[in-house]
């Protein structure tokens, strides 16, 4: 028997990009999805001929192995992703669907795909992937007024904040069980006026983030701004998102975010506004990966960390290398 089985970064761009697929068409689906850097979740998946594998916001490049697996094992893939995605494997079976452009999210890739058959969704997946400018043109354009907008604004950024953690213990809900909540509602506004969870992640981000903006700098210069975080369950839940609001609040500069991890730290990187240069080209560098916008990095040694700051330092965002 022929299954349907979605696959999704944890956060509010897998989690809203699933959402849209799944209002477009319905079906009983299984979902594996995790935390934000959980993002080899192809591996978790068993499947063959018949199955309907739907994957969004997964690096391409990382679960590439496991892709040619469930490939060769006759399943089909319908394949959303803004990541780089190295090499994309050719196959009757495989629909890629991969763009990226730093102004687009999976969420904005599925909403073109679909049509804007649920766009308010994916203005939730925009929001909370830091995309605001994009998602205000694309709700101006459609006419939700700017107290519609705040909601969809705030909804994306507790989903997407939920996702950021070592361990389930460190977030207020499971990104399935958030899933769960997200699915009952074709109405991302209704959703927030009807279920309570919304509002307390939402009061929880604030107070992380209020905690997060009182970290003391690690480095500053005219073009880069460096926070560094201890390792703590707070700081866990916190790292994503306090790097996306030291952008929204000094878009001219780099971004980043250390949080102390059993002698290295985990990075968050975000580029300045008008950058021309990619942050995830930095962090590849360095065993990382993203996109042109956000990056990061899941373990940077303390040794690398002086080589890491200079190079930061030296590039010229609005100048291509």
């Amino acid at each position: 028997m022929s299954r349907f089985i979605d696959v999704c970064n944890g956060d509010a761009d897998g989690l809203c990009a699933v959402v849209q697929w799944r209002l477009a068409h319905p079906a009983q689906a299984e979902l594996v999805t995790g935390l934000k850097r959980d993002i080899e979740l192809l591996d978790r998946v068993q499947a063959g001929p018949g199955d309907d594998i739907l994957v969004c916001d997964l690096s391409m490049q990382r679960n590439g192995p496991a892709l040619r697996r469930l490939l060769a094992q006759g399943a089909r893939v319908r394949y959303f992703d803004h990541h780089h995605p190295g090499e994309v494997p050719v196959h009757p079976q495989l629909q890629a669907h991969l763009d990226g452009d730093p102004r687009l999210c999976t969420s904005l890739l599925m909403d073109r795909f679909l049509q804007g058959r649920h766009r308010a969704w994916a203005l939730v997946g925009a929001y909370g992937d830091n995309l605001g400018a994009e998602a205000d043109r694309l709700a101006e354009a459609a006419g939700w007024d700017a107290a519609q907008r705040a909601v969809l604004r705030r909804l994306g950024e507790a989903i997407n904040y939920n996702a950021y953690g070592d361990t389930p213990t460190d977030v207020l809900l499971a990104p399935a069980e958030l899933f769960e909540h997200l699915r009952r509602h074709p109405d991302p506004l209704q959703a927030w006026a009807s279920d309570p969870v919304f509002a307390q992640l939402d009061e929880r981000r604030c107070a992380d983030l209020e905690q997060g903006l009182r970290a003391p700098l690690r480095w500053e210069s005219a073009r880069t701004v460096v926070r560094e975080l201890p390792d703590a369950p707070w700081s866990r839940r916190v790292v994503g998102v306090l790097a996306n609001e030291m952008v929204q609040r000094d878009p001219a500069r780099a971004q980043v975010v250390l949080q102390s991890r059993n002698g290295g730290y985990l990075v968050s990187l975000r580029a300045p506004q008008d950058s021309v240069v990619p942050a995830d080209a930095l962090c590849r560098r360095f065993g990382g990966g993203g996109r042109a916008a956000a990056a990061g990095i899941d373990r940077l040694r303390d040794d690398q960390v002086p080589d890491f700051l200079a190079a930061l330092d030296q590039l010229d965002w609005l100048r291509p290398a």
